[in-house]
């Protein structure tokens, strides 16, 4: 696991003053589950790269199946409810929880990681302190590979941000992996695409 800890030299983003309290029940989780899993999305692209605008929370557990009931009961006792019927039904098929910060109502989406890339991504993980919070995040490269495999117009805006951020990035950990989620998904230009944005 990773035991990096960064602070941030600027103050937290206003995007994500009003995500303040339920990143930390999102932390919270996190710690519950030994810090085996990272917090992605929105709120990482902004303390990776530039501010931006989000009204949800995403994180990757490395959790299997079987371990999706306890998830549940322990989101519960720190205000995270189910967002949808049939939570755990849903999960069990498609390897995502959906559920809810109770309090502000902030969509928090929780992906069961198994690939070998989300593993590294874990152990590999930084503690980042923003304000009061310390949160895990991916490191800035294992963000970019995460965006480059999503691929929308905001993903590829996050990118060229993480790595005007970051000048020193390993690019051949991006350009390996890169490659690695091309060749699966048969798309055999996406590093040529990715690598103009860094």
């Amino acid at each position: 696991m990773g035991k990096a800890q960064r602070k941030s030299d600027r103050p937290a983003p206003e995007s994500i003053t009003p995500l303040q309290t339920p990143l930390q029940a999102l932390q919270n989780l996190l710690s519950e589950f030994n810090n085996q899993g990272v917090i992605i999305g929105g709120i990482a692209a902004s303390l990776l790269g530039a501010p931006r605008y989000t009204v949800d929370l995403d994180a990757v557990f490395l959790l299997s199946t079987a371990d999706i009931p306890r998830l549940i009961r322990v989101a519960a006792t720190l205000g995270i409810e189910p967002r949808i019927a049939n939570v755990e039904a849903f999960a069990q098929k498609s390897r995502v929880l959906l559920l809810r910060h109770a309090a502000s109502g902030t969509g928090i989406d929780l992906s069961l990681g198994v690939l070998p890339f989300e593993i590294e991504m874990v152990e590999r993980s930084q503690v980042f302190e923003v304000g009061s919070l310390m949160l895990r995040l991916p490191t800035p490269e294992d963000l970019i590979i995460l965006k480059a495999v999503a691929h929308r117009a905001k993903d590829l805006a996050d990118i060229q941000a993480i790595a005007a951020s970051h000048p020193d990035l390993d690019r051949s950990r991006i350009r390996y992996w890169v490659e690695q989620f091309g060749e699966v998904l048969d798309l055999p230009d996406l590093w040529g695409n990715i690598e103009k944005l860094l």
